[in-house]
């Protein structure tokens, strides 16, 4: 059994990825597709649609030896699935399940991330779930990465990109409306923005396995067809990222393969003369289902199965993404008021407004100076295997209390200037909690 502050080594102790996006990699998945259309045609199922095209990441933007920490990777699915409402730490408590990886998983400074004995121990009985859930931490992380590096004038957000799209689109039985009636879509968008101008929104498609290589390819083939499923203006322009996490059982290297869709698309640039106000309460639009390609001549061809985000609703689209990350963030916090305001019906607004599990029994009603500065959020206790582990997450107060009241544009202001200098992963051992154990430092991001 680790005493607390061992673990907060471990979250802490860098350690290495191994990173696979090479010309060998987009061939092995062309093959993919090549054979399961093949498949489908025998079998008279329905062809799949997919990016028209694959290309590597070069290795100047995604390094093939990636070093990353366990904070680095479980903070950010943490953050990610803060929305999702799944399993049984539901609503206001989401993200503390990202911490039963803390022990699933190790490596140094020298060597590559690998399963532990407990990260095998899981998988045995849980394998789709951990290596899907670590497949979107990695993927997500290395996104970040990437696109950081490719826009460094820029800040990047996640957003989980089913609950950005139920604020226009109906996506299952138990939503109200036209329904889509497609079963592919992206995991997450990743939004590159700037205060005051139009943003980026790129589809990522994130998957995971306990298996080899092989299984990683056929993957990316289906995360090919996830991500296409969303347009974002001009017919196949929309560029994509898709990953597949690796995380072999028989002790072997755990790899992150990633592929780009090339595409001068996604970016929202205002039309029609309308801004995005992002302070404006969220609105639950209803747009038709379908995307629709262009016309041949005089004829319009008939719409395919998916999500189109076209010109008329840049704004409005704009405005969703913003108020999802918002959702999301104060969902962190553990505040239901501050993040039912961020969020539609559909979206899950009335998941948040009481209190209906009791794992979502924390609030926001915790309070820690870390480094001098002030942090409002929530607090857990639990225990990892033996080990008990008083754990907090929240964000800066002013960023608390300009989310809280909906300004969300002088919240992306602050973000956006304090992006090179905001703490990123230290300890502050001036802080104890309850347990009387070193604090570890706020991993501030947007």
């Amino acid at each position: 059994m680790k005493p607390t502050e061992e673990v907060l080594q471990d979250l802490t102790r860098p350690s290495n990825v191994s990173v696979h996006s090479d010309d060998a990699l987009v061939g092995k998945v062309k093959a993919a597709i090549s054979a399961d259309d093949k498949k489908r045609e025998e079998n008279e199922d329905e062809p799949l649609r997919r990016k028209p095209a694959l290309v590597p990441i070069l290795p100047t933007e995604l390094p093939r030896q990636f070093e990353v920490t366990l904070w680095d990777v479980l903070h950010t699915l943490a953050r990610a699935t803060a929305l999702s409402w799944r399993g049984a730490g539901r609503g206001l408590a989401e993200h503390w399940g990202a911490l039963k990886y803390t022990q699933a998983l190790a490596g140094g400074r020298d060597s590559f991330l690998g399963l532990t004995d407990e990260g095998h121990r899981i998988a045995d009985h849980y394998k789709s779930l951990q290596s899907s859930e670590l497949g979107i931490g990695f993927a997500l992380t290395l996104s970040e990465h990437m696109l950081r590096s490719r826009f460094p004038d820029h800040s990047v957000t996640i957003v989980p990109a089913d609950t950005a799209l139920r604020a226009g689109w109906a996506l299952t039985s138990r939503d109200k409306g036209e329904k889509v009636r497609y079963r592919y879509r992206p995991q997450y968008f990743a939004e590159v923005w700037r205060p005051g101008e139009p943003s980026l929104a790129i589809p990522l498609a994130c998957k995971g396995n306990h298996s080899d290589s092989a299984t990683s390819v056929e993957q990316l083939a289906s995360a090919s067809a996830h991500a296409e499923a969303v347009h974002i203006g001009t017919w196949n322009e929309t560029p994509g990222l898709l990953f597949s996490t690796q995380l072999p059982t028989d002790g072997g290297t755990m790899t992150v393969h990633v592929l780009q869709a090339p595409g001068s698309g996604g970016r929202l640039s205002p039309a029609e003369g309308r801004e995005a106000n992002r302070n404006a309460p969220p609105f639950q639009a209803n747009v038709m289902p379908d995307i629709h390609p262009p016309a041949e001549s005089l004829v319009a061809p008939e719409p395919v199965r998916g999500c189109h985000v076209q010109p008329k609703d840049y704004a409005w689209f704009q405005e969703s993404l913003a108020h999802t990350t918002a959702a999301g963030l104060m969902a962190f916090t553990g505040s239901g008021h501050a993040t039912t305001r961020h969020l539609t019906d559909r979206q899950g607004r009335k998941r948040y407004a009481g209190l209906e599990h009791a794992a979502s029994m924390s609030i926001q009603d915790a309070a820690h100076t870390l480094f001098g500065n002030e942090y409002v959020g929530t607090d857990h206790v639990f225990r990892l295997n033996g080990p008990r582990v008083e754990a907090f997450s929240g964000v800066g107060e002013e960023v608390f209390r300009l989310l809280a009241r909906g300004d969300i544009e002088e919240y992306r202001v602050l973000i956006h200037a304090s992006r090179h200098v905001r703490p990123r992963l230290t300890f502050d051992k001036d802080w104890a909690g309850r347990g009387a154990s070193p604090g570890l430092g706020p991993v501030t991001r947007p």
